[in-house]
């Protein structure tokens, strides 16, 4: 029987709102590193496979020109550096695995494989990459650029970014270091290779001045969804990052990673996708149904707005009174911004000839921006047939990244203490974590 993965996503347990909800933290606050140290003990006791941590560097300031409304409702923002935290992290836990965020866009691939390679050691094999090609104008401007990459050549130079990383990761074969006390021979250069690389984005000598780490490279997690980003998925991805919520688009999205990784070469039996799912379990319907509708007063209509125009790339402040959906995707599109979010959504939903009025687009975005839409609420046992029907229906490869609908650490706490026993109790998970490193837990059979 294939059981689920199960990881959290920890990126914005502190924005949107949450900080504030009933459940959030009392007498600490983001990113007191006690907060997520208890967590990640929680989440280990619960068998959860890997905590995530999404990331952007920049302030969203795509609604209306300005960061003013992210800085008062706090708006995907602020955003710490994770990798201090995970290495924290681990020394208070022994099996669970951390993902990471890091830009392919504008960061150098020499960098970023060392700096894994170390992480990977603290934690002892915990690590996983997550792969992006950013796609919002306040990141890129942070790195000196007046406008987004093209779409496509962002993930040409992410293809070619992944490649440089396994070429550092493997210069160092991992019997290369004897460290033979007799003859004070440390290693054998015969085992330790210049990469040599001269591609199109990247120059990079090699060999990685680092020794093997435990898992040799760590995990990498890819998110694309547009007909280029699953291209990139097939091409390097150990699994893959994809949005729930809608059941047709998420058998879509497998159907088209499955065509794509066989004409990579690769088999589709290896690649996991986790999709991305927020659930408010409780004791009773009731509660949990009461819960949900508190998100319905999280957040403004700037807020919304904000939200949603920075994960698109598009003012949505400017919209007419009525639209084609299909011209709003167009612009998107020109502007080199993320062809797979909100409006692609709606598309799926109603049609790209679907029109709409600014009001409706708005009474559908809170939906979107809260979570509210692909929030699943009830008792455990509801909750866990819902997953078990969405994960026999994308071929029951993969699993789940839960994200925080509500606050934290209460939402979370109650999937550790409710969810992954009525999960465990179906035979939908394991009872014990299968290794020591994540590639052992996360994609093992």
């Amino acid at each position: 029987m294939s059981r689920m993965r199960i990881a959290f996503d920890l990126s914005f347990t502190h924005t949107e709102g949450k900080w504030a909800s009933p459940g959030s933290w009392v007498g600490a606050d983001y990113p007191d590193l006690g907060m997520f140290t208890e967590l990640a003990m929680a989440a280990e006791r619960g068998g959860v496979d890997m905590l995530f941590f999404g990331d952007g560097v920049g302030i969203p300031d795509t609604w209306q020109g300005s960061m003013d409304a992210a800085i008062e409702y706090g708006i995907q923002w602020p955003r710490q550096d994770m990798s201090p935290f995970i290495a924290a992290m681990a020394q208070a836990t022994s099996h669970i695995g951390f993902g990471l965020t890091y830009s392919s866009t504008y960061m150098h691939p020499f960098y970023v494989a060392r700096l894994l390679n170390s992480l990977d050691h603290v934690t002892g094999g915990r690590i996983a990459f997550n792969v992006v090609a950013s796609g919002r104008v306040s990141d890129a401007a942070n790195y000196g650029l007046d406008a987004l990459p093209d779409h496509d050549g962002r993930y040409e130079r992410m293809e070619e970014f992944v490649h440089v990383c396994r070429a550092l990761w493997d210069s160092v074969e991992p019997d290369a270091i004897v460290r033979d006390r007799a003859t004070g021979r440390f290693a054998d250069p015969a085992k330790v290779h210049r990469v040599d690389h001269d591609g199109p984005y990247f120059k990079v000598a090699g060999p990685l001045p680092s020794v093997p780490s435990p898992q040799g490279h760590p995990v990498l997690v890819q998110a694309g969804a547009s007909p280029r980003g699953i291209a990139a998925s097939a091409a390097f991805a150990d699994v893959v990052f994809g949005m729930g919520g809608h059941l047709p688009s998420q058998v879509s999205h497998r159907e088209r990673l499955d065509a794509a990784l066989v004409a990579a070469g690769r088999d589709p039996a290896d690649v996991g996708i986790l999709w991305a799912i927020q659930v408010l379990v409780a004791a009773t319907e009731a509660e949990a149904k009461s819960r949900k509708d508190q998100m319905a007063q999280m957040l403004p209509l700037d807020a919304v707005g904000t939200y949603l125009s920075y994960n698109s790339g598009f003012d949505f402040s400017t919209l007419p009174a009525s639209f084609a959906l299909a011209e709003v995707a167009e612009a998107i599109a020109a502007a080199q911004a993320t062809q797979a979010g909100f409006v692609q959504r709606l598309i799926a939903q109603r049609g790209s000839d679907a029109t709409m009025t600014r009001a409706e687009f708005f009474d559908e975005g809170w939906r979107w921006a809260t979570g509210y839409e692909q929030t699943i609420a009830g008792t455990a046992e509801q909750v866990a047939d819902e997953l078990e029907q969405q994960f026999a229906a994308t071929g029951e490869r993969g699993g789940f990244m839960i994200c925080n609908p509500l606050s934290m650490p209460g939402t979370l706490n109650d999937v550790i203490g409710l969810l992954m026993p009525e999960l465990r109790r179906r035979g939908l998970v394991r009872e014990h974590y299968a290794g020591t490193t994540l590639r052992d837990n996360l994609l093992g059979r």
